[in-house]
């Protein structure tokens, strides 16, 4: 029996930079920078520290704004983030949440902001794996715990690209097995997943 023919993964321009390049005084932080990312998949950016994978990651959210060349997300300029912040969720270092809120509670205050649902919190909830802890206060959750409540944060828009900095910098082991255990099920959903890590071993992962 002849099998049908499969449909090849469409990729999709992602990311897109060109000479990119950032200067604070008289240090480069980023120099001249062309890359290209297509998604849906996992990329990881790999780099001791200070060798400008934050600033890439500020400079693509339009929290900074470049000293020369150019970039583009979802083939919208970072000149104009406002385009595509609806497609992108973002963790940027250690996750900042009240202490004394429950998870749930700090998640929903997340979504109020940005018109999303609390059906969605639940979801984000269950992806990470926090259900059965979302009543509990961010107080007593342990490092790796508020990492995946960070992950949690960034898709709650649901987000077509998910960009981490340095999620798994100080958690356990274990913390970090379960941290890539999310991110593969993430890709079930077609989510482009762009990780800056200090990590050699999770960059062969990606």
């Amino acid at each position: 029996e002849r099998l049908p023919p499969t449909t090849p993964e469409v990729k999709v321009s992602v990311i897109r930079t060109e000479k990119l390049s950032r200067y604070f005084g008289d240090v480069i932080a980023l120099r001249e920078l062309d890359l290209e990312i297509t998604g849906p998949g996992v990329i990881g950016l790999v780099g001791p520290n200070g060798s400008g994978k934050s600033t890439l990651i500020r400079l693509l959210l339009g929290l900074i704004r470049p000293t020369s060349g150019g970039a583009t997300v979802f083939d919208s300029p970072i000149s104009h983030p406002g385009r595509y912040a609806h497609r992108v969720g973002a963790l940027i270092e250690s996750p900042a949440f009240v202490p004394s809120l429950s998870a749930r509670t700090n998640l929903r205050s997340l979504a109020r902001l940005r018109d999303i649902s609390n059906t969605r919190v639940e979801e984000v909830l269950a992806i990470v794996g926090l259900l059965d802890r979302s009543k509990e206060p961010v107080k007593r959750f342990s490092l790796g715990m508020k990492q995946r409540l960070g992950i949690a944060a960034a898709l709650l828009p649901d987000a077509e690209l998910l960009v981490l900095d340095e999620p798994t910098n100080g958690v356990d082991p274990v913390s970090r097995r379960d941290f890539w255990r999310i991110l593969y099920q993430l890709l079930r959903e077609n989510v482009t997943i762009f990780v800056a890590t200090a990590y050699l071993d999770e960059g062969e992962i990606c």
